[in-house]
């Protein structure tokens, strides 16, 4: 069978199954909606967590970030697994106890203020739609690249799915098609590595892989030669970093605080039965999620060495099939700068900003690019990062329906989180926003309707964000992370263990934190990108970790405000000594 007749088979199957879970699934009340009627299964949970956490960013960008970064992207790796770790144990237990469906919810009622509960769903809306925009985009390569159709036309397809299951099955149907999709994307994402692995090392388990020799008889490990390798190219050493410590430190921490403040993961424990079950969800999720992630490190390098191997120094003319399928969907090009035929690949980049095509054919019959060539770079070849992943199974040769297989993976991870972040847009519109605040008498169906109106408004400024999207899937990842950082983690921090904070001083934190972090992004992002060097740089730290900073600033104005204004009141404090009390946790319910 032909490659696309595969990738259309499987990638169809998948979408059945997921659009069959969320009508088999749907919802009918708004507990069902907002937390699967809170009787998951914590390993079926762990499973579902482990697919909403797995996002486009972790599938495609983040071994793609590791191939082209080296050391430098293990900052992705680090964050995010930590920052499970600290969620797992710090708060999500006391979030269950506290029996809140969400994020505001718990900030609202703790801080006893509307105000900060308004704040708090400004915070969510900002950080959910950063994060939206990075998934929409991978499901917009992946679509453009298997489906052969535009980016544009790739995420309008996948706005039209997660609408379907998301809109319809609410927290229920995106439970079970979460487990579905993890376990589509596990699969997709290990077997190309088995393989890969197997071809380059004799070693078919991708970790064990990474460190092993290389059967090419040099007796070098993968790493050693795919660092003589890089140098001979003109490339730093893959092995060594070129951050300072503390902006590796403060991207770590900014990533695994704001994983801890992230509000569509956190909701996932709501949907479990009772606090215990919390955690033992969370650790089946970190074994589900594990094993991805200790498989990037390997995907990444092997990706690498094998992309040199087929690109550089090879005439353009015997380049194999996937550089023109890849270079045809716009996202790989080359531009013969010294016109001998030969794609050279070097440090720097080919040329300034994404390529754009001039709609004619070169001498070599490449796709003729109309950007003006960087004079200060002698590389030829532009590879979008997010597709190293999805090339891989291309680029090593291997079968068919194995790159059908990592096609399928690939919406997989991008939709399930995309429909998580839904969730939690339409759940703070509805219930934190019109329930909650402007409308406490909305009737039941009125609130489910209102859900559903707000998932729909979320799909279309997601999609929009997908195809005009601000910078690479990843990057624009780790801004959520900061805003998240910076915004609601201290504020929930400090409600569960600091009994006096009080509702001046925790608004008046997570404005601080959330203007100060986004407007140190925005500035170095979109203002003023020639200054975004290390030497403009606050203390020295990039904006993907200022959050830590912005982190800092939150608490240091909350503790002070808090010491100036109304102590916190009785029943507050009662109430806060009550969620860190271990028995009788009591049920998800809303107030």
């Amino acid at each position: 069978m032909e490659t696309q007749t595969l990738i259309y088979l499987f990638v169809g199957a998948s979408f059945a199954l997921y659009i069959g879970i969320a009508i088999w699934s749907r919802a009918g009340s708004t507990k069902e909606f907002y937390v699967a009627g809170g009787g998951v299964n914590p390993v079926v949970n762990g499973m579902a967590t482990a697919a909403d956490w797995m996002s486009a960013a972790s599938f495609l960008s983040m071994a793609g970030l590791i191939a082209f970064m080296g050391y430098d992207a293990s900052v992705y790796l680090m964050g995010w697994t930590g920052g499970y770790v600290m969620l797992a144990l710090l708060l999500a237990p006391y979030l269950r106890k506290f029996g809140q469906f969400t994020v505001p919810d718990f900030i609202g009622t703790r801080y006893y203020s509307n105000a900060a509960r308004v704040v708090a769903v400004i915070c969510l809306i900002f950080i959910s739609f950063t994060y939206i925009a990075g998934q929409m985009r991978g499901v917009g390569i992946v679509f453009s690249q298997f489906l052969q159709v535009e980016i544009t036309m790739g995420v309008i397809i996948g706005m039209g799915i997660v609408f379907i299951y998301a809109v319809m099955g609410g927290m229920k149907g995106i439970t079970y098609t979460q487990v579905a999709q993890y376990c589509v994307l596990i699969f997709a994402y290990l077997v190309p590595a088995f393989f890969i692995s197997f071809m380059l090392t004799d070693n078919p388990i991708p970790q064990l892989g990474l460190g092993s020799a290389i059967n090419d008889g040099s007796g070098m490990s993968v790493l050693q030669k795919l660092d003589n390798t890089l140098v001979e190219l003109g490339f730093n050493q893959y092995t060594a970093g070129s951050k300072s410590t503390i902006d590796m430190f403060c991207i770590t921490m900014a990533l695994m605080v704001g994983t801890a403040g992230l509000p569509h993961v956190i909701v996932r424990f709501f949907t479990v039965p009772k606090a215990s079950d919390a955690r033992k969800s969370a650790g089946w999720a970190l074994i589900f999620i594990a094993l991805l992630y200790t498989t990037a490190p390997a995907v990444g390098a092997f990706g690498m060495y094998n992309l040199l191997n087929k690109v550089d120094d090879v005439a353009y003319t015997d380049v194999e099939p996937f550089f023109t399928s890849w270079e045809d969907a716009g996202l790989y090009a080359w531009q013969d700068k010294n016109g001998d035929g030969v794609m050279q690949y070097r440090p720097g980049t080919a040329f300034e900003g994404q390529p754009e095509f001039t709609g004619e054919t070169g001498p070599s019959g490449e796709r003729v690019v109309a950007n003006a060539p960087n004079a200060d770079s002698e590389n030829e070849v532009y590879v979008d990062r997010d597709t190293l992943v999805l090339a891989n199974p291309e680029i090593a040769g291997l079968p068919a329906w194995v790159i059908a297989l990592m096609a399928a993976g690939g919406l997989a991870a991008a939709l399930s989180t995309a429909a998580g972040l839904l969730l939690v847009i339409s759940s703070s519109v509805s219930h934190d926003l019109l329930k909650s605040t402007f409308k406490p008498d909305i009737s039941a169906k009125g609130e489910l309707l209102a859900a559903r109106l707000a998932a729909t408004a979320a799909i279309l400024v997601a999609g929009y964000l997908g195809i005009y999207p601000p910078g690479w899937v990843a990057q624009v990842v780790a801004f959520a992370f900061g805003l998240a950082a910076s915004s609601l983690f201290p504020a929930i921090f400090m409600g569960i263990f600091f009994k006096s904070m009080n509702k001046e001083g925790a608004i008046a934190g997570m404005v601080t934190g959330l203007v100060f972090t986004f407007g140190y992004i925005f500035y170095f992002k979109l203002i003023n990108p020639a200054a975004n060097v290390a030497d403009n740089w606050l203390l020295g730290i990039s904006p993907e970790g200022i959050g830590v900073i912005g982190m800092l600033l939150n608490f240091a104005v909350a503790i002070a405000v808090a010491s100036f204004t109304a102590k916190t009141p009785v029943e507050i404090r009662k109430l806060v000594d009550s969620i860190r009390v271990p028995r009788g946790a009591g049920d998800a319910h809303a107030h």
